[in-house]
């Protein structure tokens, strides 16, 4: 285990901001002494970390957005900090999801693909896997988790009541998540029936009910130090809002674009999308929802008086997809990246962060820093002063949230594997991004190499220019991942699944 090395070496001044009443050092407790009482205890912060569902880099009005307004999300930039090199755990949702509460990379993460169970679900955590949950809950949180899981099956060792979280409520499978009106939803190991969408009824919107039980969780926790995982299906497909917002919206994103998908009905409810004549309309809908729930989620903590000592994220799990009627060539939604979900390219995987965390955080500041989902894990774990494995990949960038960059450690490189779309791989080393596409079925598939300096949209392969980055490039892919034996990633599986 890795001892919490920032708080210490950061001192007095830091430990202070950290709202620290009383430490076990003795030096430092005597320093404190003169400016508060030593009986007092640590105060940990409150952690609310909020997960879009394929929201693009471009799909905030404070990363360039000009179609929609975001406001209340763009707030969080004015009052904390704005990352512009912060990137997801995958490409896809469990693989992403996996690499953020585990604190590893897809060549080392437990899920590292949409492994799909039935009748509903996906393949699960093993229950050995020591999750961000399980560490803050060591540290004295209370854990909650609302929207989409898609790390286990109901019941299985990868249920998130099993996998650190006191409560769950929302959906279990990411492939149900599709639907924005489901028949079920689960509160922890229980199936809730929602009685106004049996039959042919749409009466309840699932995100709408989800975000209830999230305020009911904050409010609850007040007085305690409590993690809010708020992972909310918007925008994934399928596109649907409720009437009263697309009515907002209607005639207002032309030309509109249909969506040929299934109709209300029998085939409702098993992961196909509904058909949509305004997706336009609907998606832009729906980020105003998922914008005035955020908004509604910080005048919650305003109210309950807790804002001061509550850390607030907000990010997205990977690019913006063109399922369902998607469409971000419309809306520019990775801004000035190539690729979307499913890409590598760094529209498939840079995705906006925002945190604020008053009193710590300068309001609108604005990092480079180059972070990723698995360093979320030993972020919080230090920010909670308990320790975190040896083992992750992750690197704590609490040092950049409060101003140390001098003591701010940097990645060797970055890392992704995609085990669909014939297999592809990524590295991030400093400035040049290598990705390799089609590596299932030729793993000899040359590497495309660009310097994100000079070229964020990578339009321009060097690879030929500069060989020895190449080289560079190949042996991290070849040394950056394990094997696993339930997602496997090599040419002989490949070839005989085909």
């Amino acid at each position: 285990m890795r001892k919490n090395r920032h708080l210490i070496s950061i001192g007095l001044c830091v430990l202070l901001l950290l709202g620290c009443k009383e430490s076990s050092n003795k030096s430092t407790e005597n320093s404190m002494n003169t400016a508060q009482s030593s009986s007092e205890n640590i105060i940990k912060p409150n952690i609310i970390y909020i997960l879009a569902d394929d929201l693009g880099y471009g799909d905030l009005g404070v990363y360039g957005q000009i179609k929609f307004k975001t406001p209340n999300i763009d707030k969080l930039a004015s009052e904390g900090m704005l990352f512009t090199q912060h990137y997801s755990g995958s490409t896809v949702c469990a693989p992403s999801r996996s690499a953020l509460l585990t604190g590893m990379h897809t060549g080392h993460t437990v899920v590292r693909g949409n492994k799909e169970m039935e009748p509903e679900g996906q393949y699960p955590m093993p229950d050995d896997t020591y999750t961000l949950a399980e560490s803050l809950k060591k540290a004295g949180y209370t854990t909650g988790a609302f929207g989409k899981w898609g790390l286990g099956f109901p019941r299985s060792e990868g249920d998130p009541v099993n996998q650190g979280f006191d409560t769950f409520f929302g959906y279990n499978c990411q492939r149900l998540g599709h639907h924005y009106y489901p028949d079920h939803l689960w509160s922890n190991r229980d199936s809730i029936v929602i009685e106004g969408n049996k039959g042919l009824k749409k009466k309840v919107y699932g995100p709408d009910i989800i975000h209830q039980k999230t305020l009911e969780f904050i409010e609850k926790n007040k007085k305690e130090p409590f993690f809010a995982y708020v992972a909310s299906i918007i925008p994934h497909a399928e596109l649907a809002a409720p009437d009263s917002l697309m009515q907002k919206y209607r005639d207002k994103f032309l030309p509109e674009k249909e969506f040929v998908g299934v109709e209300f009905g029998e085939a409702y409810g098993d992961g196909h999308y509904l058909s949509q004549k305004e997706s336009h309309a609907a998606f832009v809908a729906m980020i105003d929802l998922l914008d005035q729930q955020v908004g509604e989620i910080m005048a919650k903590v305003d109210e309950l008086g807790i804002s001061d000592n509550t850390i607030v994220v907000f990010t997205s799990d990977n690019g913006p997809h063109r399922e369902g009627g998607g469409d971000p060539d419309y809306f520019d939604s990775n801004g000035p990246l190539k690729g979307t979900k499913r890409d590598l390219y760094e529209g498939g995987v840079r995705v906006p962060m925002l945190v604020k965390w008053p009193n710590r955080i300068k309001p609108g500041s604005k990092s480079d820093h180059i972070s990723a989902f698995w360093d979320v894990f030993p972020t919080f774990s230090d920010i909670a002063d308990v320790n975190s494995p040896d083992n992750l990949d992750g690197i704590s960038f609490l040092p950049t949230l409060i101003g140390d960059t001098k003591n701010q450690k940097q990645h060797e490189y970055l890392y992704w594997e995609f085990h669909e779309k014939g297999g592809r791989q990524a590295v991030r080393k400093d400035n040049w991004k290598a990705v390799k596409y089609n590596v299932l079925k030729n793993p000899n598939a040359p590497v495309e190499l660009y310097d994100l300096t000079n070229d964020i949209g990578e339009t321009n392969n060097v690879a030929d220019a500069h060989p020895e980055v190449v080289r560079q490039m190949e042996a991290i892919l070849k040394e950056a991942r394990t094997p696993s034996d339930v997602f496997t990633f090599s040419q002989e599986t490949f070839l005989n699944s085909n």
